[in-house]
């Protein structure tokens, strides 16, 4: 009897908390669909499009969810997509007076993101001849480089801004790893392939220290020469006030030097903005966001479509809920699924592939490499590079019908590695562990825990790793009409701007995601059509009804747990040490560390 009980009071409390959840996931969802829902703004005669650059700066604005909610993460980024959009619409919308770009906490994005952004603000006032005003208490470098484009860049009369050059610090585990007993076993073709240095290495070795010099030199030349012609200041100029670390000086300097049109705290700003825009004292200014304006556009609806294909993240063979400790990621299955779905959809004309990828698995790459060649067979494919289209992925944009890269992209990295832990001094000296083996065949344990490769098994992965270069520098040839060894001149690793792809034949042509959407109207013979973009954008709350509910938290817990230490790292090799085919990484270095 007592049993009994004991069976049913569990079974009780066990249908309560199963109510309980589904209350809750209920109310949740109800909070979330209308918290989506909200309505947007009219765009009323004499509006102000007002963009506020605080967080991070991604391709796609990345929606808050109820995990970010409650470790109190940050709740979304901007979208560069929808800043593009809004800034093109306020230039065509004749309600739109003009832009104001309110600088927060601004943490900024890779350099091409944000060149694509500021070439968009400059192509707006030449193209409408309306303003832009900016305002920050503390401008960022980067906050800077994209508010110079401003006709009147205001500063808190106490603020500040940074401006200090270009810098990569990327930081080596070898002695930590070391202390544990761990070691790296390393198997690599590419003298510049630098991805695997931390973890060999106490200091970058000349090789990567030469190209890391190259890429820098790059961004910042383009930097200097971007802002000068904004702020009428020479290269020398800028470099000299880089050089007094501008964060550190005070406000009147930096009026005196030109960098900044005005000294003034808010209040000032909006009566500025009063003035210009005629507006009483005590009304309210007639601000509007960039999504106002997008909603305010008039849209036409066309049969033929050209598909945007947002291809970000990390390339994986996993199943994106495999890999839990990645954040976002081109997952190859879904990735292969849904360029399918594109090639088969007769709507669909022409297809531009945005990448923005350091790379990552060298056999994820060649699968999804494959689609894009059966995809290219029935439509043009146009590639267009965001901030980073490096290793993988350069692998999988190599073969399309044209590329197109910013001038600041960082690209090529042409090159292989294999990245395997050896923990055996770990396991069997420092916690004192033994194994044993029974095995039928030579090489029966290969990858066991508890020793390191023997000579055979380390010749076979540098021969295997060295099958996959030759393979990479094989496709990149055929998609570029290149020899191979002109390719593995200019491959080994190494990484290069899109400025300096562009003059070795990596890529065709300096543009943004515009001039490659144009580009691919152009090969498809479209000059009406509809832009649609892929891989559709989920909100969070249809994510928990349709998801699995312990994934979808565990997922986004190891996401957020992901941003705490850059060791975070380490604990991805590992977990994806489970084949040698998915521990031959196609791979740019893990931390750009551009600040």
């Amino acid at each position: 009897m007592k049993q009994f009980l004991k069976q049913v009071l569990a079974t009780v409390v066990g249908i309560s908390l199963w109510m309980l959840a589904a209350i809750l996931i209920c109310v949740v969802s109800i909070i979330g669909m209308a918290l989506s829902d909200s309505s947007t703004k009219a765009v009323k005669r004499g509006s102000v499009m007002r963009i506020t650059l605080s967080g991070v700066l991604d391709e796609r604005a990345q929606e808050a969810d109820l995990m970010s909610i409650i470790l109190g993460g940050e709740t979304g980024g901007l979208g560069l997509d929808e800043l593009l959009a809004g800034i093109d619409a306020a230039a065509k919308n004749d309600n739109v007076e003009g832009i104001y770009l309110e600088v927060g906490n601004f943490d900024g994005g890779t350099p091409a993101l944000m060149q694509e952004l500021r070439q968009a603000l400059v192509q707006y006032k030449k193209d409408s001849g309306k303003w832009i005003v900016a305002y920050g208490d503390m401008y960022t470098q980067g906050a800077y480089y994209l508010c110079s484009v401003a006709d009147r860049v205001m500063l808190n009369p106490e603020g500040m801004v940074d401006w200090h050059g270009l810098a990569s610090q990327p930081m080596f585990y070898t002695d930590l790893l070391k202390k544990v007993g761990v070691k790296f076993q390393v198997f690599k073709v590419g003298k510049f392939k630098s991805a695997v240095e931390p973890y060999i290495a106490t200091e970058m070795s000349e090789p990567n220290r030469q190209q890391v010099d190259s890429f820098l030199r790059s961004i910042w030349g383009q930097m200097l020469a971007e802002v000068g012609e904004s702020r009428n200041l020479t290269a020398e100029q800028l470099n000299q006030l880089a050089d007094t670390m501008t964060a550190m000086q005070p406000a009147s300097l930096l009026l005196v030097h030109h960098m900044v049109d005005t000294l003034t705290y808010i209040d000032g700003v909006r009566d500025a903005l009063r003035t210009r825009l005629n507006v009483a004292e005590g009304k309210k200014l007639p601000f509007v966001s960039p999504a106002d304006v997008i909603a305010a556009a008039k849209t036409k609806s066309y049969d033929d479509k050209i598909a945007v294909y947002y291809a970000s993240g990390e390339i994986v063979q996993l199943a994106a809920q495999d890999l839990m400790l990645q954040g976002e990621t081109i997952a190859q299955d879904a990735t292969v699924r849904e360029l399918r779905k594109l090639r088969s959809d007769k709507s669909v004309k022409a297809v531009v592939l945005r990448v923005n990828s350091p790379g990552g698995s060298a056999y994820a790459s060649e699968q999804i490499w494959r689609e894009l060649q059966l995809l290219k067979a029935e439509k043009p494919v146009v590639v267009s590079m965001a901030g980073m289209a490096a290793s993988g992925g350069y692998y999988i944009s190599c073969g399309a019908s044209k590329i197109l890269a910013e001038p600041m992209t960082l690209t090529g990295s042409i090159g292989i590695f294999g990245l395997i832990p050896d923990a055996s001094e770990l396991l069997t000296e420092k916690l004192e562990l033994h194994f044993d083996v029974v095995k039928t065949n030579a090489h029966s344990d290969f990858g066991a825990m508890g020793r390191p490769f023997n000579d055979s098994e380390s010749a076979m992965m540098q021969a295997y790793v060295e099958r996959g270069y030759d393979l990479f520098t094989r496709r990149v040839a055929e998609g570029r009409g290149l020899p191979q060894d002109s390719v593995d001149a200019i491959g080994q690793g190494r990484v290069w701007t899109g400025e300096q792809a562009l003059k070795i034949g990596l890529v065709d042509q300096l543009g943004d995601l515009n001039a490659a959407i144009a580009e691919a109207a152009k090969l498809a013979k479209l000059t009406d059509y509809e832009r649609v973009n892929y891989p559709e954008q989920v909100p969070w709350f249809e994510q928990m009804m349709h998801e699995n509910q312990e994934s979808y938290f565990d997922a986004r817990m190891h996401q957020a747990l992901s941003s705490l230490s850059p060791a975070i790292d380490l604990l991805k090799i590992l977990q994806q040490q489970r084949t040698p085919q998915q521990c031959v990484l196609a791979r740019m270095p893990f931390e750009l560390n551009l600040y």
